[in-house]
């Protein structure tokens, strides 16, 4: 009896300690989430007013150098006047010419004309900017005081005046957004990957990440012809995007890059090296300088790339709780990384970003745009009076790691002619698939005249056991799937290139059908499709991603056979990542043929 009444009193002590804990869990609970949260926009909105000011600089920038050239146009105006007119014209009419006491000229009237046009805010900006200007003009021209500018990093930009100004700029004018994505891309040799990385990058955004975000694509070509061809293949492939305003396509002048012969060798590189990684720190720099003005973060990228899903949001995450956990004694970020290796997935404040365009244009001679970023930071946080060990750890204070990784490098053909880059990055995480599997497609036989690599055989990638590979496809060759028993298919996918070879796409290939039944010259699908010279029914087309999908009209009928036709020739093999072929329930197939006829 004692023992009973020992453990009630212990249960009872018990439950008297622990309540009032779990009350004050239940009452911190929330408080704790909310201090986050709170904190989280206030990081956020920390780096929102950043970008605003910066936006504010550029703006009282523009200003300033607009009434310099203003005064400059005034006195010069000025002084050609009174060099051609006599002297006593000048006298007899210096009221007409001068008002009087200030020495303004007739062309004052023009300009406050212009300055009412303008805000009260940016006419007082406008005013203060003049006058300190005229302050300025009372001293000697020896006393004046010139910042060094790109001009003095890049000389060569004096003997064009439109050296700065893009030789092709395709935009929508979206600006003010989150996060800005940087893709430089460039004419490959072999295979390029620009239109699957597109593809990828936009694949794995939703539609409310769409809109936040803002794709610029940089080609860093001079020659016209391929500039244009790059931008038609982009425009072909993401016509609804570049309208909406996701991506920007800009493209330099001719004579934004130096004499790359005359350059100088530095590293033991070869003279081609050292041409393929300057132009590459130009390249940067031009992007980063396009991209500044237009968001809040800037991310650089590659044109060979896989990204993970979400990962926008991710990233959007982390750089605002970097910025929200930042304390008065704490230095900022200066870097935030997403991906091991290279440039790949760098993020910047755009705010920051003229202090490293500045250092790509004084060393692009001298050193890999990577080595520079390195350089960059070391040069702002470690010190010279201490050993690597202790540069690393203050390093890591202003360079944080994401981990696992949210970019993986898919390219092998580098844009270096000869070099073939097979580095992966290890803390991406699993495998990205090369194929994606259906093993409940129709009952079918399957050939083709495509000669087959290895083991990647259709029959196989048709029961979802891997992908199709074949090598050089050829005008006039098929891929054909026949059903022993006609069969209604209700829908079809067919999925070209993989993570691994991007550019293994089916080119000018339409999806043709064979009907099972002798359709009548009556019906409508005549009218509707095109038709071959041996009956089939083309009801789709590969586009420019390399993918082909649809349903299947249900007046058609049931269906003997569908192939893949090719048309023209290929640079390159042709790989099926996906057949997916998806046949109509039998529940639902009598009211299709039911709706078929009412249609028809």
């Amino acid at each position: 009896m004692f023992k009973i009444r020992q453990r009630s009193c212990l249960l009872v002590t018990l439950a008297l300690i622990l309540t009032p804990c779990i009350i004050v869990l239940m009452i911190m609970g929330p408080e704790l989430s909310t201090e986050q949260t709170l904190s989280q926009r206030l990081g956020e909105c920390h780096m929102r007013l950043q970008y605003l000011e910066s936006m504010s600089r550029t703006r009282q920038e523009d200003v300033a150098l607009l009434s310099q050239y203003i005064i400059i146009l005034q006195n010069s105006t000025a002084t050609a006047l009174a060099t051609a007119m006599p002297a006593q014209f000048i006298t007899s009419n210096s009221s007409a010419l001068f008002a009087a006491g200030n020495g303004t000229s007739s062309l004052s009237s023009s300009t406050n004309t212009l300055l009412d046009a303008l805000s009260p805010e940016s006419r007082q900006i406008l005013r203060n900017a003049s006058q300190a200007y005229a302050m300025q003009s009372h001293l000697s021209s020896s006393s004046s005081i010139h910042l060094p500018t790109a001009f003095n990093y890049l000389p060569h930009l004096l003997d064009d005046p439109n050296s700065l100004r893009p030789a092709l700029l395709k935009s929508r004018g979206r600006s003010d957004v989150g996060i800005i994505l940087g893709v430089p891309t460039v004419k490959r040799e072999k295979q390029s990957y620009l239109i699957a990385t597109l593809n990828n990058l936009i694949a794995n955004m939703n539609d409310e990440e769409q809109n936040e975000t803002l794709i610029v694509v940089f080609i860093g070509e001079t020659e016209s012809d391929t500039v244009f061809r790059i931008w038609k293949q982009i425009e072909s492939a993401f016509e609804y995007h570049l309208e909406n305003g996701l991506i920007d396509v800009v493209a330099p002048a001719p004579s934004y890059y130096p004499d790359f012969n005359r350059l100088h060798a530095t590293l033991n590189d070869s003279l081609e090296r050292v041409k393929w990684r300057s132009k590459q720190n130009l390249d940067f720099a031009y992007l980063m300088a396009y991209a500044q003005t237009k968001g809040t973060f800037y991310v650089q990228l590659e044109d060979d790339i896989l990204a993970k899903r979400n990962f926008l949001s991710t990233m959007k995450k982390f750089a605002v709780t970097k910025s929200a956990l930042t304390k008065p004694d704490q230095p900022p970020w200066l870097v935030l990384d997403f991906c091991q290796l290279g440039f790949i997935g760098k993020m910047f404040k755009t705010v920051e970003l003229p202090y490293l365009i500045t250092f790509f244009q004084m060393f692009f001679n001298d050193k890999p745009v990577d080595w520079l970023l390195t350089y960059f930071v070391e040069s702002k946080v470690c010190r010279t009076d201490k050993d690597h060990k202790h540069c690393n750890t203050e390093k890591a204070k202003h360079w944080f790691h994401y981990h696992p990784s949210l970019f993986q490098h898919i390219g092998t053909s580098s844009s270096l002619k000869g070099k073939v880059q097979k580095l992966k990055d290890k803390q991406f995480g699993s495998k990205v698939p090369t194929f994606y599997g259906h093993n409940h497609n129709p009952p079918a036989v399957v050939k083709t005249n495509i000669a087959v690599y290895k083991n990647y055989q259709l029959k196989r990638a048709y029961k979802g056991e891997t992908y199709f590979w074949g090598l050089l496809p050829q005008p006039g060759d098929q891929v054909q799937f026949i059903f022993p028993t006609p069969t209604y298919l209700k829908h079809y996918l067919f999925r070209s290139g993989n993570s691994e070879h991007p550019s293994d796409r089916f080119y000018n290939t339409t999806v043709e059908v064979l009907p099972a039944d002798t359709l009548g010259e009556s019906s409508s699908v005549w009218s509707t499709y095109n038709s071959t010279a041996d009956g089939y029914l083309i009801i789709g087309v590969f586009d420019a991603i390399g993918l082909a999908e649809g349903f299947v009209d249900p007046k058609i009928g049931a269906i003997k056979e569908i192939r893949l036709h090719i048309h023209g020739d290929s640079e390159n093999w042709a790989l099926l990542s996906e057949i997916h072929l998806q046949e109509t329930l039998v529940g639902n197939l009598d009211g299709e043929k039911t709706q078929a006829k009412k249609t028809s």
